[in-house]
């Protein structure tokens, strides 16, 4: 491992500003963000996102994030955007170990060196980091809830906006944030600089985007804001690099976004409501995929908060034509998974509209007030629900449990299993009643959803891949 020593260190630029410089004043802020922090289940937890504001704005959202971390890592990678230097590349500091006024933070040289030396992108440009702010603030922190020998870090400032240069930093990177002994953490703040009630719209559309785990959505989003011609909006996430970047690590694989989190400047006594700055706080684990997974189950209280959401969707949509807004925060981790769900509607017993997303492609509360809006308004069976009907309707919710994959079409209980088969790029579902409704076998069943619904050759059903899932309907 390369030497480092004190005079190699790279010194703090922003104590005094963003946060104290006082050792005693900056442990006691510290502990009092931590402390007062709301604390949330546990989890092994992959990546955190976090902001990187003067603490008097951005660190009581900052704290809910570090509040998570209980377990000791062997390295921590801190990715931020460069705020001072641009140029398509990525620049690690590999000069020494990080000081701030808590005392030195150890680089881990060697992973540094070792991605410089094996890729031409990745240098080391002493002016992106010398008044770079967005990892520093993050130190005090990890400092906070590790002693000195336990914490090591490898810093990367990304000052790239190549998609192309990003991706390859993923692919890079893609090993270590493999290894459960390595923790991510990414630093963003969210919008810049719109007006308070502007800045909540966009920030809460660009952690959805986020939450979706989907590259693609994540771009669009931000791309949409830029479109849009909102006053003063800088950016809706300055490090939209790295969130790219992680969000290429998790994509298409099983791992939950739990946004913890969510205020702007506008909210301390410090901002300006004409003029603020988003911050969110998120966690990144795998999906459990345990015995507990298997039996997806949704206890009463679950499905009352499904039901409300429905029922405040409905109402919001045809009395008012809007979209209602869910804080997140107050959402039970099991809504947030991303589950497909149907949303029917009844009218003196006789079917009014009824609309359903197969794909897990949604947080299922999320799922939950599109379907039920779509329901009211775009069943072409039906005219748009009015709202002197209201009163007289019903809601009915299917909740689709994870898909379980099977090897043998015997596995398919009919009446209990839904279906959904995949082939060649061709895929289609089949809910439970279906097999029921039409007096099917289970061979029956599977042939006609490869067949029929997927347009998968006779011939090939064999070959699809075969899942499984449950509707729980309430």
């Amino acid at each position: 491992m390369m030497q480092t020593t004190v005079d190699a260190a790279r010194p703090c630029a922003v104590c005094g500003t963003f946060y104290p410089a006082d050792k005693e004043e900056l442990q006691t802020m510290i502990q009092t963000y931590l402390t007062e922090a709301k604390s949330v289940e546990p989890k092994e937890q992959k990546a955190l996102i976090v902001p990187h504001a003067g603490y008097v704005y951005s660190a009581p959202v900052a704290a809910v994030a570090y509040k998570t971390l209980h377990k000791k890592y062997k390295n921590i990678f801190l990715l931020g955007s460069s705020h001072h230097v641009n140029f398509d590349g990525v620049s690690l500091y590999n000069q020494g170990d990080y000081v701030t006024p808590l005392g030195k933070v150890h680089v881990n040289q060697s992973i540094v060196q070792k991605l410089i030396d094996e890729n031409e992108f990745i240098t080391y440009k002493p002016e992106a980091h010398t008044k770079e702010h967005t990892l520093e603030v993050q130190l005090p922190f990890l400092q906070s809830i590790y002693k000195e020998d336990e914490l090591s870090i490898v810093p990367i400032l990304m000052a790239t906006s190549n998609i192309e240069t990003i991706s390859k930093m993923a692919t890079v990177l893609a090993p270590y944030f493999e290894d459960d002994a390595n923790l991510f953490i990414i630093s963003t703040d969210l919008s810049h600089y719109p007006a308070y009630e502007d800045a909540k719209r966009v920030d809460i559309e660009t952690l959805k985007a986020i939450e979706s785990n989907s590259v693609e959505r994540f771009i669009e989003t931000i791309i949409k804001h830029e479109q849009e011609g909102i006053a003063n909006l800088g950016t809706s996430a300055c490090g939209w690099a790295p969130l790219i970047t992680l969000l290429t690590l998790t994509q298409n694989k099983d791992y939950t976004y739990e946004l913890l989190e969510y205020k702007n400047s506008g909210d301390t006594p410090y901002g300006d409501r004409e003029r603020v700055v988003g911050y969110g706080a998120m966690r990144v684990y795998k999906s459990d995929t345990n015995s507990d997974e298997k039996e997806f189950t949704l206890n009463d209280e679950e499905k009352a908060i499904l039901k409300e959401i429905a029922k405040l969707a409905l109402y919001e949509a045809v009395e008012k034509n809007q979209r209602i807004s869910i804080d997140a925060s107050k959402i039970p981790q099991k809504l947030k998974r991303h589950l497909g769900a149907f949303v029917t509607l009844h009218k003196h017993g006789k079917l009014r509209g009824c609309i359903g997303r197969f794909e897990p492609d949604q947080p299922l509360y999320e799922v939950i007030i599109d379907m039920a809006i779509s329901a009211s308004r775009y069943d072409n069976r039906f005219n748009p629900v009015t709202p002197d009907e209201l009163k007289d309707i019903d809601i009915e919710i299917s909740v689709l449990t994870p898909r379980k994959k099977i090897n043998s079409i015997d596995d398919v209980i009919v009446g209990k299993h839904g279906i959904y088969v995949e082939y060649n790029g061709k895929s289609g579902t089949y809910l439970p009643q279906v097999a029921t409704d039409m007096g099917w076998s289970a061979e029956e069943f599977v042939r006609s959803c490869c067949v029929e619904k997927a347009g998968i050759p006779p011939e090939h059903c064999k070959d699809a891949t075969l899942y499984v899932y449950e509707a729980i309907v309430f």
